[in-house]
């Protein structure tokens, strides 16, 4: 998408929506910020990884057991303040990522032309493991980046319809809200592992070894 004038995106936004914004896309927008470091350093400033919710509680901090569970993997849980989902993020976005279909039918529900860069998260995961990951723009520095990302957003639209999830729940990560900490950490797995192959081919880059602890993605 184009910024204002014609002038090329130089950034490709990442936006991660559940219904508070204080669970679920917290959670899932500090491990994709986190892997992106870890794998690319500042290269990864070409990608902006943000969150909002359909019911977001403006300016509310993450909840305790989510702050709890980034600060298990190592991921920086400071700083962070809920938001409502609003158009304007909608327009903004290059890919949006949901926890549930009904996240995703409410973001499309917003018009913006979002229903080809709209996904549920598993969703998108489940169409990113079936691509040619050779295909796609090798990403050399931000701007390569960039254009990846982009691609892979084209080949995973593409494939919708094509490829189905195995039963409606396959894409759908449920809400821990006001459960115990073990509930979340089942949860942060869940997240874990639909990120790790959408990091990977975002970057190009494989994870690092599991380090001490819980493993990073």
């Amino acid at each position: 998408m184009p910024e204002p004038h014609g002038r090329p995106r130089q950034v490709f936004r990442i936006l991660h929506v559940s219904t508070g914004n204080v669970c679920r896309s917290p959670i899932t927008e500090r491990l994709t910020r986190q892997a992106l470091a870890d794998r690319l350093g500042p290269a990864a400033h070409g990608l902006v990884v943000e969150s909002a919710g359909t019911w977001g509680h403006e300016g509310a901090p993450m909840e305790a057991h989510a702050a709890e569970l980034l600060a298990e993997y190592g991921a920086d849980a400071d700083g962070f303040h809920g938001r409502e989902l609003l158009d304007e993020h909608v327009v903004e976005a290059d890919l949006v990522l949901t926890a549930t279909r009904d996240h995703r039918a409410q973001v499309i529900s917003m018009g913006h032309s979002a229903g080809l860069r709209t996904f549920t998260l598993k969703e998108f995961t489940r169409l990113v493991r079936a691509i040619d990951t050779a295909t796609l723009p090798v990403a050399e520095s931000p701007e390569d980046l960039v254009e990846r990302a982009r691609a892979l957003a084209r080949a995973a639209a593409a494939l919708r319809g094509w490829l189905l999830a195995p039963n409606a729940e396959a894409d759908e990560v449920q809400d821990p809200y006001g459960a115990p900490l073990p509930y979340f950490r089942s949860i942060g797995e869940e997240i874990r592992s639909a990120l790790d192959p959408v990091v990977t081919a975002l970057t190009g880059v494989p994870p690092r070894p599991a380090r001490a602890g819980r493993a990073l993605l």
